[in-house]
């Protein structure tokens, strides 16, 4: 089982639990939005740090882009399985016609 997937059954396990527990239930207990808003609030930090060109703070600020995206998905109740196979489904597909098929 690799990183993500250990991360993302966490965060699904934490759904309900007691918002005074954990920070991912608190997230959860605000609801989709909140970790909408979060998940944004984090990528803006990533790309801030990507410009800058620090490689230490991009790669803890996309570790953060990386949890609050799981969080955003779990709160729609949507797995990482699902986004995974739909990468498998686009691989080896051009992206240029991957989004013209849109």
């Amino acid at each position: 089982m690799t990183t993500l997937s250990r991360l993302a059954r966490t965060i699904r396990s934490r759904k309900g639990s007691d918002p005074e527990s954990s920070w991912t239930a608190k997230l959860l207990a605000k609801g989709p939005e909140k970790c909408a808003e979060k998940f944004g609030e984090e990528a803006i930090e990533a790309i801030i740090e990507a410009v800058k060109g620090d490689r230490a703070r991009l790669t803890s600020e996309a570790a953060d882009v990386l949890y609050h995206l799981l969080v955003m998905l779990a709160s729609r109740d949507v797995r990482l399985d699902d986004v995974l196979a739909e990468l498998d489904r686009r691989e080896g597909t051009s992206g240029i016609i991957e989004k013209a098929a849109r």
